[in-house]
Parts: C-alpha cells; structure tokens; sequence
C-alpha cells in the first residue's frame, strides 16, 4: 500500500473516522481539510446495496446539477446533414458522422460527454468496446441519445453540468458535484439534488438497504463518511 504525504496525514487527523457527519458538517469539513495548491473536484462515492449481476438492479440516470460542475465539458456529437449544423450551431466541440465514429473505433477519447442523434446509433453502437467502460456511449436513458431537433439542448445541458450516475461493477457510484471552490451552499444543493434524483431512479428489484454508505472526498484528500439516514432527509428537505 501507498504510503500518504504529510499534508494528507494531518489532513486525516482531523477526521473522525469512527464518525457519521451529515451533508453541512462533511463539506464544512471537506474545505478545511483540502490541501491541493489547486481547485480539486469534490466527488460522492455512494456503496448501494445493488447487486448489478441482476437486470432488474441495475442504476443509470442523469442530472442537471443546480449549481455545475466548475469546468467546461468536452462535446463530442455524432451527427450528420442538418443535425450536425445544429450540432455545430450549438458550439459542440466535435461533430462528424462516419468519419468521426471511425476516429473514435481507433481510440480517440478526448472528450468527456458524446452525443448521438437516433439514426446514427446504428454506427455508434459498433463503438461499444471503446466507449462502454469509460461510460461514454450513448444512450437514450441518459439523454445522450436524442432527436436532431434536440441537439442544442441537449448539447447546452451538457455543458452547464449535466453529469451521469450509474453503477459499476462492483455496485458503487462514483459522481462529481461540483468544486472545492464552490461554496457551502452550492455543493449542498448540487449533492441534495443528485441524492434525489438517485432515489428517484432506485431499481425496481433493490432489496434491503439501497444506499450502504456515503463517502464525500476530492481529488486528492481523505474521504469522510456521511449519515445516509441525515443527508437523504435534508436532500428530502430541501425539494
């Protein structure tokens, strides 16, 4: 194992790790305790009681995060004729049809969300060995699949902060709500708002407890764990 640097060791000490917080006191905490001469990304790493081997427990959704996410997002649409103007319109990073899909079936990935409208996914679905374990391909229940005539909407939400939840295979979440910069305020709404939509979208074949554990961290820092049972009631109160 990795042994940790100083600044993460005292950064450690102040955390009690035999302790629950609940959202306000874990990202006052998470501010104190950030040490990174630059401005880390805050993520939420959720354990669901999910067992994903089932098609009926498996979690995949998308939100439009209140407040952000603090960096510009990398657009990538597959699109052709009309629906790439629009695309192009929309200030997409990227556009292209078959030429494009060719690129990325050779490896390009410098993007962070792709786009497809409906009629290419004939094409783009062969993409799968490259952009399926990155959690980069399209798909209709994302909203990463969607009309030509959706393009520049879907394309700005993107942009503004829409990030995607889903678990893996070893049936965590792992998601970004924002940065260390942000204040208080806007990371407690962004985390609110992803923990709502999460229950929202809960599967239909979970059993016992959905969410195990909550661990808020950045980039660099110790994790702190969180109360599920308090930070979903104040995700509750404040919807």
């Amino acid at each position: 194992m990795a042994k940790h640097g100083k600044k993460y060791r005292d950064a450690a000490e102040k955390i009690d790790e035999t302790k629950e917080y609940n959202a306000q006191e874990a990202i006052a905490l998470l501010k104190e305790v950030a040490y990174a001469g630059f401005d880390e990304t805050v993520e939420l790493h959720i354990r669901t009681g999910l067992d994903t081997r089932h098609a009926d427990q498996q979690l995949r959704g998308t939100i439009l995060l209140p407040h952000g996410l603090g960096k510009s997002q990398r657009i990538l649409v597959f699109a052709e004729g009309e629906a790439a103007r629009l695309a192009e319109d929309a200030e997409a990073d990227e556009v292209g049809g078959d030429a494009l899909v060719k690129k990325v079936g050779e490896g390009y990935i410098d993007f962070d969300i792709a786009l497809a409208t409906k009629d290419m996914m004939g094409k783009v679905g062969k993409l799968g060995r490259v952009l399926g374990p990155r959690g980069l391909m399209p798909n209709p229940r994302t909203n990463t699949v969607v009309d030509a005539a959706d393009l520049p909407r879907a394309i700005n939400d993107a942009k503004q902060g829409r990030v995607e939840f889903r678990t893996d295979r070893t049936n965590l979440v792992h998601v970004p709500i924002g940065k260390i910069s942000f204040s208080e305020e806007a990371l407690g709404d962004n985390l609110a708002s992803l923990l709502d939509a999460i229950r929202r979208e809960k599967p239909a074949g979970s059993k016992g407890h959905y969410i195990r554990t909550l661990t808020l961290t950045t980039t660099m820092s110790p994790g702190i764990r969180m109360d599920p049972g308090a930070v979903g009631a104040a995700a509750a109160a404040s919807n």
